[in-house]
């Protein structure tokens, strides 16, 4: 499945690049994120908890960059495995522009499970992961905004 959004943050592209590859704020905004570990330049281990219909599940896993073209795109991966659950992985090409007010963020995004996830139905993944995706840019945008007035 593929998504694709954007947001206007109002904040120049430096600073939004510096929180792309900051782990408290990657972790302040992945949805159920639990602990995220490491840096950008080796990855980062996570562990994230969902509730994806009638199926919790504790995700343990890595998230990647690569393709780093600093400050303007990289690529985001993550892969989890939440046991019985199943697994989750998927990244995002993630895209700074300056425009009038700020940086856009742009991104496509790719998402796959397998597992017991896999058997709850395409219509309620792609809702799922639509809500979760809209929840981290949007928390991104609130914390970039408002924590950080480095410029």
């Amino acid at each position: 499945m593929e998504l694709t959004g954007s947001r206007i943050i109002s904040a120049e592209r430096a600073t939004v690049w510096k929180h792309l590859n900051d782990p408290e704020t990657l972790k302040a905004c992945i949805p159920g994120c639990e602990e995220l570990t490491g840096n950008a330049d080796e990855g980062f281990a996570a562990v994230v908890k969902q509730k994806i219909g009638p199926v919790k599940a504790t995700f343990k896993g890595a998230v990647t960059l690569s393709d780093v073209n600093a400050p303007e795109s990289y690529r985001i991966s993550g892969e989890g495995k939440g046991g019985v659950a199943g697994f989750a992985k998927g990244g995002a090409n993630v895209v700074l522009t300056e425009v009038e007010g700020g940086t856009e963020l742009s991104y496509v995004a790719d998402v796959s499970i397998g597992g017991k996830l896999a058997q709850l139905g395409s219509r309620l993944i792609d809702g799922v992961s639509r809500k979760l995706s809209d929840e981290f840019f949007d928390r991104f945008k609130t914390r970039v905004e408002g924590g950080d007035a480095e410029t």
